[in-house]
């Protein structure tokens, strides 16, 4: 037996860690005010494939199937298109409207360090803010998430608006707008002598080809001298870039949060704002996660294009920031309780372990079959802090022996003390 390529069984450790970080972003989506929602992970194929979706390399990996009905369905390639049905299937839910959504998704794409064929995306998305709020609210819930989870992170952000405003005015015809802003994307994999080998095959004009050699050299320019020097100011999506990054400058967000001329994600998808966030170290290529503003896409679903819905979001990839704490591990949390019946007293064990449970104290209850002194060896090597004991002395009594294991102290006490002093610890109290 194996798996199919491109998915895994998680247990052990990695799944621990792997609940580590899921648990931190849950905490952060509610802490934000989103809503959990669950999506269905079987969805209409006309749905997955409309030209509002995801594009032509997703729509390429989507996995397809028929039904006993002959149903054409598609499973999920992402968690936005389902989310944006939702909203375009339930026009009574009232706006802003907030939502997250962790859950598995459906790629039958190359498989590599960090991406895989089945996996986990971690998804919140505000619908109803038309300002520059949803993107810098985000951002933060990001740079909060990574610097829980011990990541330095880069978000490089960008307007789209912005970017077609600048080719527009280096001479770049509107048709040719989203090939070269893909081209302009690949800067930091081929190189400004590969993006501008790619502009001269692409037809554009002498004149705009050697506009865009002068913008490859200005890349690092803050976006105040791109405006100026393209006459942008007063532009949509140039006045959309000066908000946001007021926003973010005012949220203490300005050095993790970096403007990138040409980042350009999902071209078929974003309409304004898009971010992607990256290992502050570059040790870990792989994007971490992104975003961006897709304004149209709802409206577009219902067959209203003329009614806009402000729509922005991000995405965690989980599979990517495991990749990356597989080399960084996160501190596992500490274990639970250990119950060990020395002897025949596993109803007294179990007993005592059901109070513990009952007082939300994790407990283990051991078999018993061991030698006592090998299952303490086991436990203080797992980083267990507090084991109970149950033989004939506690027994009579109707106590637990508590025993401190980094501190090599035990005392008899009842169960209410037990769970008092284990509580105790995993509060915080001395």
């Amino acid at each position: 037996m194996q798996n199919v390529k491109g998915t895994c069984d998680y247990f052990g450790r990695e799944q621990a860690i792997r609940q580590k970080v899921r648990s931190t972003l849950t905490e952060l989506f509610e802490l934000y005010d989103f809503e959990s929602m669950d999506t269905a992970l079987l969805n209409e194929l006309e749905l997955l494939t409309s030209k509002y979706a995801g594009g032509d390399e997703i729509l390429r990996e989507m996995y397809q199937l028929t039904d006993q009905g002959g149903r054409r369905l598609g499973l999920r390639y992402d968690l936005t298109i389902p989310f944006a049905k939702v909203i375009a299937l339930n026009p009574g839910i009232e706006f802003p409207y907030k939502r997250y959504e962790i859950g598995k998704v459906f790629r039958d794409g190359p498989v590599k360090k960090g991406r895989l064929r089945e996996f986990l995306q971690c998804d919140a998305d505000v619908v109803g803010i038309a300002g520059p709020q949803g993107e810098a609210e985000l951002m933060q819930l990001a740079a909060e998430a990574f610097r829980r989870l011990g990541i330095p992170v880069i978000l490089k952000w960008n307007n789209r608006r912005f970017l077609g405003e600048i080719l527009a005015a280096a001479g770049v015809p509107p048709q040719e707008h989203l090939s070269v802003m893909l081209t302009l994307d690949k800067l930091a994999k081929i190189g400004s002598a590969g993006v501008l080998a790619e502009l001269k095959e692409k037809g554009l004009t002498p004149d705009a080809v050697c506009s865009l050699t002068e913008l490859l050299d200005m890349e690092a320019l803050p976006f105040e001298e791109l405006a100026e020097k393209y006459k942008l100011a007063e532009q949509p999506g140039a006045l959309e870039v000066a908000a946001l990054q007021r926003l973010i400058a005012g949220v203490g967000l300005a050095a993790p949060c970096v403007f990138d001329p040409f980042l350009s994600r999902g071209l078929s998808f974003y309409t304004g704002t898009v971010y992607e966030i990256f290992d502050a170290s570059g040790a870990y290529a792989s994007s971490l996660g992104g975003g961006g503003r897709y304004d149209a896409i709802i409206g577009k679903l219902t067959g209203r294009e003329d009614i806009e819905y402000p729509t922005v979001g991000i995405s965690f990839g989980m599979e990517s920031i495991m990749a990356l704490l597989g080399e960084r591990p996160v501190r596992e949390e500490a274990s639970g309780v250990l119950v060990i019946p020395v002897g025949e007293y596993m109803p007294q064990a179990l007993t005592a372990a059901a109070a513990l449970r009952a007082a939300g104290i994790r407990t283990a209850v051991d078999t018993g079959r061991r030698r006592l002194k090998k299952t303490l060896a086991a436990a203080n090597a797992k980083g267990i802090r507090y084991v109970v004991l149950i033989g004939d002395s506690e027994a009579a009594d109707g106590r637990l022996r508590l025993k401190d294991m980094p501190q090599q102290s035990e005392e008899l006490v009842t169960v209410d003390a037990a769970i008092a002093r284990i509580a105790g610890w995993l509060h915080g109290s001395p």
